[in-house]
Parts: C-alpha cells; structure tokens; sequence
C-alpha cells in the first residue's frame, strides 16, 4: 500500500527520520517544515495522510488542523491527519483531536509504532468502496439520532452534524447496537483497529466532542451515555425501539 504522505515537521532531524520509515515502506513523502507550507501542500497534493506537529512556525499545528475541517474540499476535510506533540502538552493534544485529528503520538515516540498507525490510517483511509447491500445501505437510527453509513451523514431531528472521521466510526458503531454498553478498549479498536492505544484519551475526547454536536445539553447527556467503570453506550432517550430504513 504506497501513499503520498506529507510531513509536517520543523525539527530537520525528527522529519528525516519520519521521511526515511516511510519511504522503507514505499511512501512518496514531501517533508515541510511549518504550518503554512504544509496548507500548501496539502491543497497542491492532495495527500493520503498529513503528518503533523504541533508546535511549527508561521502557523502550528493546531492551525492547519482547524483551517483543514473548515474547507469546502473533502479531500482536506476528510484527509487523515497524524499529530505529534510534546509530552507536555496535553492540552494541545486534546485540542488536536477536539479539532479533528485522527491519532496523536507522544515525544519521544518508536518509529516501529509510528509506523503502524500509519498503516492503520492508511489502510482505513484507501478501503476500496463496495456495493451497497441491504445491511451497509441501512440507516441506523436511535430515536432522532439517524447515521447514514453510505452517505456518512449524521443528522439529529432532521439537522445534519458534521463528524470527523473518528467520530463518525464510534458512532455507527455504538449506533448499530443501541443500549450495547462498549468499553474503551472496544471503542479503540473501532478507532485504530487494534488495541494498543489503551493508554490514551482518544475515546474519552471523541465522545465529549460527540456530546457537543448530537445533545441538547452535553453536560447533561441523554443520548451518549456513560456507564461508569465500563464505558459508553448510545441509547434512545424516548425508550423507543432503533429503526433501520433503506
């Protein structure tokens, strides 16, 4: 699986060792080193996955994110997008995601592991379309709350919410078995599609950010639930029965 991958990286050292794992694996890699540069490449390339820290100069990572989730173009609203961060910096990492990137890693981090998140966007990223079938064409619907898998729409009460592509995959799946009480460790899996991330917050922001788009009152949920010392689970706050429509 060969992919055209920017790499956004101040640090020359860290972006040559990323640039070199990658191209081992058969990656085409344009390395920039700050935020503006990297906006440009993604709009010039259209790449399959961004690579990018966080602190860069002209704009930072945080930036280039929140510029990319508000364009019209799905290829940059949809592109995934890998965040690197400092240790130190939690709040930006949960901005990042809050923002809408797809993963983060931590500094210092193993090229090993930072390889196969990438394999993991990127396998997720370029999965070829298939046919609708009754079950994948099925809109899933929890009370007013309606996930359209094909057309990846949410709307709640006939109102579309924009979801990022992690949230969008937490959702469907919590969707498709309404009340079903997911762990975090299954709700990582959904995410990265093994589990290895069990250490981080990648869930627990997800779901936070979904509260903020599908409830009336995110701090007092009635829609995503949490089942405390478990996980979350999607319900129907009416207690009417899920309904699947073609």
């Amino acid at each position: 699986m060969c992919a055209d991958v920017v790499v956004a990286e101040d640090d020359e050292k860290q972006a040559e060792l990323v640039r070199r794992y990658l191209e081992r694996e058969g990656h085409t890699v344009t390395v920039v080193g700050d935020g503006l540069a990297a906006l440009e490449a993604v709009r010039h390339r259209s790449p399959d996955l961004l690579v990018l820290d966080v602190m860069m100069p002209r704009a930072d990572g945080l930036d280039v994110i929140r510029v990319l989730r508000a364009e019209p173009r799905p290829e940059s609203r949809e592109l995934p997008v890998l965040m690197l961060t400092a240790r130190s910096t939690e709040d930006d990492l949960l901005l990042g995601l809050d923002l809408g990137a797809d993963d983060y890693m931590t500094k210092p981090y193993s090229p090993r592991e930072l390889m196969a998140r990438v394999r993991t966007l990127l396998r997720r990223a370029q999965r070829p379309p298939v046919e609708p079938s009754p079950a994948t064409a099925a809109v899933l619907s929890v009370g007013a709350l309606a996930i359209d898998p094909q057309r990846h729409l949410v709307s709640v009460g006939g109102v579309q919410v924009d979801c990022t592509p992690g949230e969008f995959r937490l959702l469907a799946a919590m969707a498709a078995e309404p009340d079903r009480v997911f762990t975090r460790q299954q709700l990582l899996e959904e995410l990265h599609g093994f589990d290895r991330y069990i250490g981080n917050r990648t869930v627990d922001v997800h779901i936070m950010n979904l509260r903020k788009k599908i409830e009336a009152a995110p701090r007092r949920p009635t829609r995503l639930l949490t089942v405390f010392g478990v996980g979350y689970k999607l319900t129907d706050p009416s207690g009417g029965a899920r309904l699947a429509s073609r």
